[in-house]
């Protein structure tokens, strides 16, 4: 599954990201994806919750369905 995710600002951080594509629904929901070590950004697992993630990048999500998070920047 693929998400787009346009953003206002220079960057968000990933915690943020994952709560906003709906991947997690509470904070602590991303620290344990984050933890369990289930993100990848530019295909290298990421273990910082705070990782700040700019436009142009993408996440992939490692649960039961794949989810790719695309972000951009908002015109």
């Amino acid at each position: 599954m693929n998400k787009d995710i346009f953003i206002n600002t220079q960057y968000i951080k990933l915690d943020s990201l994952l709560k906003l594509a709906d991947c997690a629904s509470t904070g602590g929901q991303a620290k344990l994806l984050v933890s369990n070590e289930l993100v990848f950004i530019e295909g290298e697992v990421c273990t910082q919750r705070g990782k700040k993630i700019f436009p142009g990048q993408c996440i992939i999500v490692k649960t039961h369905d794949d989810i790719q998070v695309c972000v951009h920047k908002k015109n």
